[in-house]
């Protein structure tokens, strides 16, 4: 009988969901909808036709007359433009909905004339289809089909989006890049190793490898037709263009409106302030945008010159003239990779560390080495150890058989992996919906209280009986005040500054939108070799294998060096030594060996030599396969090898860590014979045992390597395999079958040590509750071995592995799971002081024990347990033996869960996690890589403490500008609403100082507060819209409605106060003058209150450019309230007051809602709202299961307690199976 599972994870209703379900028809897309693969995107197409289609029902019979449809389209829809003063053009493009409506109508893709494009962001762009047929001196249009050749077609319709080239296939509905059809190893692919059904059949590229022609200059010119040119063109925006659009957006069109309504409100000068400040502003972002494309292109570089095989001749052209399938000549040199390509013959070593981040350099082989395939193997990520990437360097090439080096081209231009990075730099993803759906929800609210003054102006003039201009021009006054000038401008100041400190501590940001969201991050992933530990191992020991009395495999004893003499003695089998100086991927650069650094251990501790190509001092070269690297042992062992004493590494299978393993084909020749070679493999000890003769196995092999690696040490399991075959056969046979029935050899144990700060990160992290977590590929007692000594398993808490059995079932025939308690840590076990300890006691939202699961296990509960898929998720804190991909499905599964994702990363195996993390550090030399948007030049983990610190202190700064651009608004507000009870204003001058001084010089220094050098156990809020958030604001609106209206009350008592003629824009008055007495103190109040330091930033006194500027305004403030200096007053607009007694009493009324907004924000807000209330809130949610609770926090509060829902959700996920097999079997 079929098996499905329980529950699909695309259908889960929650984290603990057990329903049997009825899978319910996928949603029938539209006939104008179709999807587009862009880099990891998938985006929605919908096709429109520019025609009559769009029209209101009262005017069909109006257009039928005129007939001329698309013409009077075009004319209604200028009509309503210049009808509505340009308003309508405007909303149309705002919203591209609003422009589709009235311009298009749906079409199939076959007849469409436009697409609108919308990415998963929900960002959307209009795009015509261009329309190209053949021209006879061009010869016939050919595209490339998913056959993987090339068809003619008499026109081509195609479309650029993001840079990339898309042509339509009417025959397959889709629209497609064309480098995609010839080969889609995408950066997506390229990461996730996942194979598209439309990549190109590999043999056909195999087979291509033979012809060294190169393309006829018809097939050049019908292919430049095709793909775009091989540049990453980047033509500098013009400055016009730029500012065009930043002053199209909403706060821009708005300033134009509020400064239109002060001009003619007689507010000339301040008016005019606000011009230069708006103007400074959109300069300053046209600046940045313009930087950004200067930057852009410094690191595209300029174009070089290549050599090309082109009719069998060799030319040099531009690298900008290469189009795909061409074939190029590598030179010998140093070399920058202008395109992405397969290696035809030849080795070539480059250096990817602009893809993965590791500077290893990495040997890439031919296609002639590849592995026999069938048309049904296409051209995927598995084949990379044969594919160049653009934007790599090339270090060394060595010559096959006489012929320089050559490669074909795959693809060009923004199709490269590099035009990736590019294209991923440019197109970065919009900040966080949340946030700026929260922010503008704020704003709402805001305006809706502006509403409300807008609707008591209109009553007040009313009553006063002014007239209609002077009602409409002071009401809607009223809406200005709303947006602050500074607004855009202060927002950004924190995610600026926070940018620039990263770079002085050498992490560099392609995308600063997210440091805001590294300030929401609560899982931290890492890589554990070369991550948390140092990239080089000490080797430890070896234990070989020889044959007891009785004929059997046994361990022999531990041998710290490798010397067969020793190994001898024991009897022990000495080609182990041989495989431990052969089975490498080492290659010599300007004389010096490069490569993993645990083969250059191993290679010095043998003591043997390494010759590459018939000369070692001449590397480039002739080389042929069939004499290959030479590698000799030390002279005085010369007794234990062949009489040449030499080997001869013909074939090279590299590491691939989906394989686990990697193995070489050595030649012994002999006198006797030329044809005894011998296979030696090395890899994990799972995956070689699999390998190998289970009679050369000792018996307690398992336990040897259990043993080993609970004390945290790395095993290398070495096999081998006697051959006799020629050399040419022994090139051509394919790995999986020179890699089976293998004869064990020993284990090499090697020594992986910590680096220095791990442990005192990983302490930190997990004081500030941030859970972290070990994604490796090591064995999954060694990774729990690391994970104990760095602090990730806790010595507090009880840990379990996760393992199934791989011959027991269940009675569904799913693998039988078990969960067993690891070996406990002691306290002792990791060096932390006090204050961790005591937060080990404590449960702030975690689970009281820890799980760890290796990758075989993983990959059962993702396909046969999807059901228990979420709570491993929230529980496990090891997860070992992981294959990259594994990786990435982890962290979307974390994501899944609602967690924010952190991955710290510093090779090729992390790319694809680093990738799908929300923000991801990779650990390089490099300031950009297409692995993660963070870049450490400081290869070790100081730098995520360091990235979320900044984070966080970023997030809260944004949400402080808010709140404090928010209540200087209100506050503003107030003043206004008081004195237009008296049928006056602020004045020109008031308003000047209050906005440009008081205000965006205080904001702008606001966010230049440094992150508190502590991580704190409780995260900032995720969102803006918070209980403590309006309750801070509005709170602080009831104080300043107190501060304004006393004073406001007591000076218009006062004997000697002077009332305002109610002359017609009287904005020089002695009411006005007092409300600018009290205020001018409150706003700079605001700056304190809403800078508070701790526990994301450090104290605002240590910001001292804010506090500089605070003691200069306050003082020039004193002198404006305490002195009646004639140019002051005429300024400022004041009218002033008699009694000096009173100005002290203003003031105090200042400084007392100062202190009263301080213990209000600081003592209620902060520590009664904030903590107690918010807290009782989530408990309250929590209960119930609510779904604004992540479901992370929900699994952890169920299962928390302990591991008993293990064996629970198993139990009744098996009878709930029965009970359904029950049910099907009796109908």
């Amino acid at each position: 009988m079929e098996r499905t599972a329980l529950l699909d994870t695309s259908t889960r209703k929650g984290y603990n969901s057990i329903e049997m379900k009825k899978e319910e028809p996928k949603a029938k897309a539209a006939f104008n909808q179709s999807k587009l693969n862009v880099g990891d995107d998938k985006c929605d197409v919908f096709a429109y036709k520019e025609t009559l289609g769009r029209k209101v029902c009262f005017l069909k019979v109006f257009f039928l007359i005129f007939s001329l449809s698309s013409l009077f389209l075009q004319i209604l829809f200028w009509i309503l433009t210049i009808v509505t003063l340009g308003f309508y053009r405007l909303f149309a493009y705002w919203s591209k909905n609003l422009y589709v409506k009235v311009r298009f109508m749906e079409s199939s893709n076959d007849e469409a004339e436009y697409l609108v494009i919308e990415d998963p962001h929900g960002i959307q762009v209009i795009k015509k289809i261009c329309f190209t047929t053949s021209v006879m001196e061009h010869g016939p249009l050919r595209r490339p089909t998913k056959k993987g050749v090339m068809e003619e077609v008499p026109d081509i319709r195609f479309f650029t989006y993001r840079k990339i080239k898309y042509i339509w296939y009417g025959s397959e509905g889709e629209w497609l890049n064309p480098a995609e059809l010839d080969s889609n190893v995408s950066l997506f692919d390229f990461i996730l190793k996942i194979q598209f059904l439309f990549q190109a059949p590999f043999f056909l590229f195999k087979a291509l490898a033979a012809d060294l022609r190169g393309l006829s200059s018809q097939e050049i010119i019908s292919r430049r037709q095709i793909y775009n040119s091989n540049a990453l063109q980047l033509q500098l925006t013009p400055l016009g263009v730029i500012l065009f659009k930043e002053v199209l957006g909403p706060f821009y069109l708005f300033q134009v409106f509020s400064v239109t309504l002060w001009y003619s409100d007689n507010y000339a000068y301040y008016a005019s302030v606000i011009v230069v400040i708006t103007v400074i502003s959109a300069g300053i972002s046209v600046w940045s945008t313009r930087q950004q494309e200067k930057r852009i292109r410094e690191m595209i570089g300029g174009s070089v010159m290549v050599t090309l095989r082109r009719d069998g001749r060799d030319v040099q052209v531009d690298a900008s003239e290469i189009v795909p399938n061409d074939i190029i000549i590598l030179p010998s040199t140093t070399f920058i990779l202008p395109c992405d390509c397969l290696l035809m013959n030849g080795t070539v070593i480059v250096n990817e560390a602009m893809l993965t981040g590791e500077s290893v350099p990495v040997t890439k082989v031919s296609l002639n080495e590849a592995d026999e395939c069938g048309p049904e193997i296409r051209l995927s990520s598995e084949h990379n150890r044969h594919t160049l990437f653009s934007g790599t360097t090339i270090l060394q090439t060595r010559n096959y058989k006489g012929q320089p080096v050559m490669a074909r081209v795959l693809r060009t231009g923004f199709s490269t992996l590099k035009g990736q990075l590019v294209r991923s730099i440019m197109y970065p993803k919009p900040v966080d919906k949340n946030t700026l759906r929260d922010t503008f929800i704020f704003i709402s609210v805001l305006g809706t209280i502006a509403g409300a003054g807008f609707i008591y102006t209109i009553i007040q003039m009313i009553i006063r009986e002014e007239t209609l201009a002077h009602i409409i021009i002071r009401s809607l006054d009223i809406i200005t005040i709303v947006v602050p000038p500074a607004l855009p401008a202060a927002m950004s100041v924190g995610v600026i500054n926070a940018n620039q400190r990263l770079r002085e501590k050498k992490i560099f940001c392609t995308s600063p939108s997210i440091i805001n969201i590294c300030g929401q991050i609560n899982v931290c992933c890492f890589d554990k070799t070369g991550t948390l530990t140092e990239d080089g191992l000490d080797f430890n020991c070896l234990k070989a294998v020889r044959k007891n009395r009785e004929g059997k495999p046994e361990f022999t004893m531990e041998f710290h060096d490798l010397d067969p003499a020793k190994l001898n003695e024991q009897n022990a089998n000495l080609d182990i030594v041989t495989a431990a100086a052969s089975c490498h991927s080492l290659t010599r650069i300007d004389g010096q060996l490069h490569g993993d650094p645990l083969e250059l251990i191993l290679v010095e501790k043998s003591g043997w030599s390494i010759e590459e190509g018939v000369n070692s001092d001449e590397e480039g070269i002739d080389f042929d396969n069939v004499q290959p690297t030479i590698i000799r042992p030390p002279a005085e062992q010369s007794q234990f090898h062949p009489e040449n004493n030499e080997y001869s590494v013909i074939k090279q299978h590299p590491f691939n860590s989906a394989l686990q393993r990697m193995s070489v084909i050595v030649s012994m020749p002999s006198e006797h014979s030329a044809h005894e070679m011998i296979v030696f493999t090395k890899g994990s000890p799972e995956m070689v045992a699999s390998l190998c003769i289970p009679e050369t196995l000792p018996d307690d092999y398992m336990d040897i390597v259990d043993e080993y690696a609970q004390r945290g040490f790395r095993l290398i399991a070495v096999a081998s395999r006697a051959v006799k075959m020629n050399f040419a056969k022994a090139l051509k046979t394919p790995r999986v079958q020179m890699e089976a029935e293998l004869e064990f050899l020993g284990l090499i144990v090697m020594e992986n040590r910590l680096k220095d700060v791990t442990l005192g990160v990983i302490n930190e992290l997990s004081v500030a509750n941030l859970r972290c977590v070990m994604v490796t590929g090591d064995n999954l007692l060694t990774a729990m071995s690391v994970a104990r000594e760095c602090g990730i398993i806790r010595p507090t808490k009880k840990a379990f592995l996760i393992t199934h059995s791989k011959t027991e079932k269940d009675a569904l025939g799913r693998p039988k799971l078990f969960l067993n308690e690891s070996v406990s840590s002691s306290a002792s076990d990791i060096e932390t002081d006090s204050e961790v300890r005591a937060f080990d006691k404590k449960v702030l939202g975690q689970a009281m024990y820890q799980m760890a699961i290796a990758g075989p296990t993983y990959a059962i509960i993702h396909h046969d347990y999807p059901e228990l898929l979420d709570q491993v998720t929230a529980i496990c804190d090891v997860y070992a033996r992981m294959a990259p991909d594994q990786k990435a499905q982890l962290i979307g599964a974390l994501q899944s869960i609602n967690m924010k994702v952190m991955m710290c990363g510093d090779g090729a195996n992390d790319c694809a996690a680093l990738k799908a993390a929300d923000a991801g550090i990779s650990l390089s030399q490099a300031e950009a890589s297409i692995a993660a948007p963070f870049t450490s030049n400081v290869a070790d983990i100081r730098c995520v403490p360091t990235v979320i610190k900044e984070g966080r202190g970023a997030l809260v700064t944004a949400y402080a500008t808010i709140k404090y651009m928010a209540a200087y608004s209100l506050n503003e507000f107030l003043t206004v609403m008081f004195l237009y009870n008296d049928g006056t204003n602020i004045s020109d001058g008031q308003f000047l100082w209050i906005d440009f001084v008081l205000i965006t010089l205080v904001a702008l220094f606001l966010g230049n507060t440094r992150a508190a050098t502590k991580l704190s156990p409780t995260a900032p809020p995720n969102r803006l819209a918070t209980s403590s958030f309006y309750f801070s604001v509005f709170g602080q609106l009831v104080i300043n409605i107190l501060s304004q209206a006393l004073p406001y009350l007591l000076v218009r008592s006062r004997s000697w106060y002077i009332p305002n003629p109610e002359a017609l824009d009287n904005t020089t008055t002695m009411i006005g003058t007092a409300m600018f007495y009290t205020t001018c103190m409150t706003y700079l109040g605001f700056a304190f209150v809403y800078s508070k330091g701790f526990p994301y930033r450090r104290a605002v006194f240590t910001n001292l450019p804010l506090c500089l500027i605070i003691f200069v305004i306050s003082a020039l403030n004193c002198v404006m309230i305490f002195t009646n200096i004639k140019f002051i007053n005429d300024m400022m607009g004041f009218v002033p007051i008699p009694s000096y007694g009173m100005r002290v009493v203003l003031l105090v009324f200042a400084l007392v809602a100062f202190f009263m907004s301080v213990l209000y924000e600081h003592i209620f807000v902060d520590r009664f709202i904030a903590v107690h209330f918010e807290n009782w809130l989530r408990q309250r949610r929590l209960r119930r299961g609510d779904s604004s609770i992540p479901a992370y926090e929900r699994i952890v509060a169920k299962i928390g307690g302990g591991p008993s829902w293990f064996e629970k959700e198993i139990n009744i996920s098996k009878n709930m199976n029965v009970r359904k097999e029950t049910v099907e079997s009796q109908l």
